[in-house]
């Protein structure tokens, strides 16, 4: 019988599989996606967060565990599992040479993404190399590898896992490592979840999906619904303002805006509804998806004039432009009148000092609501800019309860041979908001303890049938 089954073929799972045969047991990974299209969301991923203590190779200055603490604490609002946050923190300093050895390499990060490089690790050639790095790996070591299999459902007894199906095929296993993603490119659950809002629309009929088409939740829902404890609200995910012109599918990075925080944003009524200067890009940017989402028609329009252009990174799209602030209106479909009342005001407010988009300046805003906490400068010089923007899900947080070992839970107990890792359980760590790299983190951490916890209990119980066998 097979010692370990690896469900899914992203980071997380390539990270289980990859520890599981490391620790000589005989491994089988089921990829949903056909080869062209594997690596789930990882293949849209750039970079990790890592704590480290003193500058190391591509990463400067010090991260260390507390400040890191911090950051997960202010973007959870406290809507975490501080044991397994800081779990994940703590080895976030000793993954990066298991994943060169591997074949993952790092480069010092392009000027624009983010103001990250302290803090975060880029992989060279992104995400895509870094999946096609470990699928060299785990072809090396000798993991079988099947594509385009997409499991409908699992087969438990009593909190154990027995087998998997592929269609009609059974696949049993002793062990069994669940890698398979959320439920973000389900759009009935999402609708589901969502419901409809006080204007009387389905939210989610307008969500674009960031990554993946294949992470459909089958296991996800199939689990909870067998009695698998679950973690976080459906409703809750990395949500990230995304061009409105961007596919329904794997638009990826390149569609993000993120001129947000050097501007203003408003609604289709042209009215601001939140602090575009709150705190560094990295650690608000996939706040601004949910609340775009919860905005009439779900889009929501970035504007900016000609003063801080350069200061980030361009999306693939170019944006609207006018000269004039009711010619800007215009194109994108807004009232100039009301537009132009909205940037009169924000223009009133604004109290300039020094301008610095590398830190939190004290240009800020007075008498308004709601503020501008930072970067506050008027709208004044044109050219005038401004993108359309909808929200974009990259994961959803919905997902499986666990522990320090991975172990899925049923009813508070821990499963002797199931793990879970990757989006399935992020939302142990991840109640709400996001620190740009992150996802990457906790899939690295947990898909290397499910990968070698699976190995041990399939190790367990081969020499449970040994003692069997001699008894």
């Amino acid at each position: 019988m097979l010692d370990v089954l690896v469900i899914g073929g992203g980071n997380a799972a390539l990270c289980a599989a990859l520890m599981a045969r490391e620790a000589g047991t005989s491994v089988l990974l089921l990829e949903a996606a056909p080869k062209e299209w594997r690596g789930g969301n990882s293949s849209h991923t750039r970079n990790i967060r890592a704590m480290h203590d003193e500058p190391q190779d591509v990463m400067l200055e010090a991260y260390s565990e507390e400040e890191y603490w911090q950051d997960v604490l202010k973007v959870t609002s406290g809507v975490t599992d501080e044991s397994l946050a800081r779990l994940v923190i703590r080895a976030s300093s000793q993954c990066r040479d298991w994943m060169r050895h591997h074949g993952v390499r790092f480069q010092a990060p392009l000027s624009g993404t983010l103001n990250l490089s302290r803090t975060n690790a880029f992989f060279m050639g992104g995400g895509k190399a870094l999946v096609n790095a470990y699928y060299r790996s785990a072809e090396k070591l000798g993991i079988q590898i099947r594509y385009e299999a997409p499991v409908s459902s699992v087969e438990i007894k009593d909190g154990k896992f027995i087998a998997a199906y592929v269609g009609d095929e059974r696949i049993e296993a002793k062990t069994c490592v669940l890698a398979a993603g959320g439920f973000e490119s389900n759009r009935e659950w999402l609708k589901e979840a969502w419901g409809i809002n006080q204007y009387g629309e389905s939210p989610a009929d307008n969500f674009l999906i960031r990554g993946t088409r294949y992470n459909k939740g089958v296991l996800l829902k199939q689990l909870i619904s067998l009695g698998a404890d679950s973690v976080s609200d459906p409703t809750q995910a990395h949500m990230v303002a995304v061009d409105a012109r961007a596919p329904l599918y794997d638009g990826g990075i390149c569609t993000r805006i993120d001129a947000v925080s050097f501007g203003i944003v408003v609604n289709k009524n042209a009215q601001r509804f939140s602090d575009e200067g709150e705190d560094f890009w990295p650690k608000r940017y996939a706040f601004w998806g949910r609340l775009v989402a919860q905005q009439s028609g779900q889009i929501a329009y970035s504007i900016i004039d000609s003063k801080v252009l350069g200061k980030f990174m361009p999306p693939v799209f170019p944006s609207e432009k006018a000269d004039t602030v009711d010619g800007l209106a215009v194109q994108l479909g807004l009232d100039p009148k009301a537009l132009q009342e909205t940037i009169k005001s924000y223009n009133t407010a604004c109290r300039v000092g020094t301008f610095d988009h590398t830190i939190l300046d004290d240009c800020h805003t007075d008498g308004i609501e709601p503020a501008k906490t930072h970067w506050a400068l008027p709208i004044d010089t044109g050219p005038f800019y401004g993108y359309a923007v909808r929200p974009g899900v990259t994961f959803t947080y919905l997902g499986l309860k666990t522990d320090e070992t991975a172990a899925v839970h049923f009813g508070g107990l821990a499963s002797p041979n199931l793990f879970v890792a990757g989006e399935m359980m992020a939302g142990n760590v991840l109640g709400k908001g996001y620190a740009a790299g992150i996802g990457m983190t906790i899939g690295t951490v947990f898909g290397r303890i499910a990968g070698a916890q699976a190995a041990q209990a399939a190790q367990a119980s081969k020499n449970q049938t040994l003692e069997t066998e001699h008894a």
